[in-house]
């Protein structure tokens, strides 16, 4: 029987979840990309709580006229914004089980060039 994509990426991001913990000084940079939308948050593990939060239903992403893609590089963006604002500059970077391709490598090139070191 055939393994859907669904349970692939479940056992892709538990396997990952095993090595990557977020600290207060390094949070987990954790994408989760759906057909339309792409979202990234901070965690911090330890504490169990999550920092910051951005997607690209923000009013600024959502003003750009721009392709999937692009909008994800801007999210990536616009969370190293907020990042660096509020002291952050390293993060552990976690796909979350999404191949690390189109525009999950867009958000996270995005994120570098915010200012956030993986």
């Amino acid at each position: 029987m055939a393994i859907s994509k669904l349970d692939r990426r479940k056992k892709i991001k538990l396997k990952l979840r095993k090595s990557i913990k977020g600290t207060p000084q390094a949070p987990r940079l954790s994408v989760y990309r759906s057909n339309s939308e792409i979202y990234a948050q901070l965690v911090d593990d330890k504490a169990g709580k999550t920092l910051l939060a951005v997607g690209s239903v923000d009013k600024s992403v959502q003003q750009a006229k721009a392709n999937k893609t692009d909008k994800a590089r801007l999210v990536g963006k616009l969370i190293a914004e907020k990042a660096v604002a509020n002291g952050i500059t390293a993060v552990v970077f976690d796909r979350n089980g999404f191949l690390y391709h189109g525009r999950v490598k867009s958000l996270a090139e995005g994120a570098r060039e915010g200012g956030l070191k993986f």
